[in-house]
């Protein structure tokens, strides 16, 4: 295994750095590693754009955050708020010529598909039709004279707050003699304690006016119904269902896009390079050697990243905890297993069929060319001009050459495989018998 390393390193390196088996000059090899991160560069932002064309779980329902917000509160007003919330967050209407028009719930929940692949929730849609029935004309002036009320009462809860902080200093103004007229203070001693109630009496009536302004809010029809799509189950459980859903599928569906990407740009540097490696073009098939590797490294991580957080690893996830009762970190435990497991089988699967010498060599005795880095060979050469690969090993059978890593001798047909037998040879007589019959 260590050997089978070693060979596939030598021979990555060796394709990366040399052209027909000559080493690139330094500059060359700048400029080949500039082009790697060039490309590197604009593969990472094609993937990345790529995944984002089909509608993520939040563009296809983004309704599902707010209304889960909703339905987790705890608070009693959280009516209101939400309400209130809804009518901040409209546009507000300007009265300019050429203005254009604010952009309803409805219309910003439906420009989510716009450039991406795929349809916004009805339900969501339904949801911002109820918001913009809320933000009617009624309800904004109820909510513009709240905001107003609100106003003055941090205009006095600010007066009182500072006519507490001068109280202190005026006492000690009295103390020491000083007349009124030179006192720095707005207020009193003697008139603080009648403001401040005075303040307080106005603000407990505005708030009584908000609450009765909150209250037309609430008992609006279109508030009503609003609230009413807010507190129906069955569609609040359809929705969350079908958001868990999108979550749990949209990483392997930007993984398949992603491939869709990668996939052809891998198979055309793969064709590309064995085209010109037959071909004898040495720059171009360093160039396209490389393309491949820049497009193999995003693959892969997109690959280990599927198995890391994908549906893969969620259902796994799921099995192992339902099994497990609950212990985490038998994850853990699994997750060490199968990888090291698969990476063997992968390995396994590209030595056996992919890099596999028998195969390889079949196809290169074929075409005449080196069983090692596939040049052309003239009709009796039994070293490689190119790398000096021999070409030839001794058949156990009849001690003939015959080309290495076929499957049997070009000479006899025996068979090649390590631990074949040869075929005894007709015994010698011995010596001592020869002589004696020669006398």
């Amino acid at each position: 295994m260590l050997n089978i390393l070693r060979s596939s390193l030598g021979r990555f390196f060796r394709n990366s750095s040399k052209i027909k088996n000559e080493p690139l000059n330094k500059v060359s090899l700048i400029i080949i590693i500039l082009i790697d991160l060039f490309i590197l560069f604009n593969t990472f932002s094609g993937l990345s754009e790529i995944s984002q064309w089909p509608l993520s779980p939040f563009q296809a329902y983004p309704c599902q955050a707010e209304w889960q917000n909703y339905r987790q509160g705890k608070e009693p007003d959280k009516d209101i708020n939400i309400l209130r919330s809804t009518l901040d967050r409209q546009p507000v209407e300007t009265s300019y010529p050429g203005e254009t028009p604010p952009v309803s719930f409805e219309q910003q929940y439906e420009q989510q598909k716009i450039g991406h692949l795929g349809e916004v929730s009805a339900i969501c849609l339904s949801y911002g039709r109820l918001q913009d029935g809320v933000t009617n004309a009624e309800s904004k002036g109820f909510k513009k004279a709240i905001d107003q009320k609100q106003v003055e009462i941090s205009t006095l809860q600010n007066a009182s707050a500072q006519i507490r902080a001068q109280y202190d200093s005026t006492l000690l103004e009295r103390v020491a003699g000083q007349s009124p007229e030179q006192s720095i203070n707005a207020v009193g001693p003697e008139k603080a304690k009648q403001q401040l109630t005075e303040n307080n009496n106005k603000a407990v009536v505005l708030k009584r006016e908000i609450k009765a302004l909150e209250a037309q809010i609430l008992n609006h029809p279109s508030s009503t119904q609003f609230l009413a799509f807010l507190n129906n189950n069955q569609q609040w459980k359809s929705l969350d269902q079908a958001y868990q859903k999108a979550s749990f599928w949209h990483p392997t569906i930007q993984l398949i896009f992603q491939a869709c990407f990668l996939l052809p740009l891998i198979f055309l540097a793969l064709l590309i390079h064995r085209f010109c490696q037959r071909r004898g073009y040495g720059l171009a098939a360093l160039i396209s050697w490389h393309l491949l590797v820049v497009f193999l490294i995003p693959f892969g991580l997109k690959v280990f990243e599927l198995l890391q957080f994908g549906a893969i690893f969620e259902v796994l996830t799921r099995f192992i905890l339902e099994l497990s009762r609950g212990l985490i970190f038998l994850i853990r435990y699994a997750a060490i297993l199968a990888i090291p497991l698969l990476g063997f089988g992968l390995i396994r699967l590209f030595q056996r069929f992919v890099f596999n010498p028998k195969i390889q060599a079949a196809s290169r005795v074929q075409k005449s060319r080196c069983i090692r880095c596939a040049k052309r060979l003239g009709p009796h050469d039994d070293h490689c001009p190119h790398c000096g690969y021999h070409q030839m090993t001794e058949c156990p059978s009849c001690h003939g050459l015959t080309y290495k890593h076929l499957p049997h001798c070009k000479n006899c047909g025996a068979s090649q495989e390590l631990g074949a037998i040869a075929p005894q040879s007709k015994p010698q007589k011995p010596y001592i018998k020869d002589h004696c019959q020669s006398k």
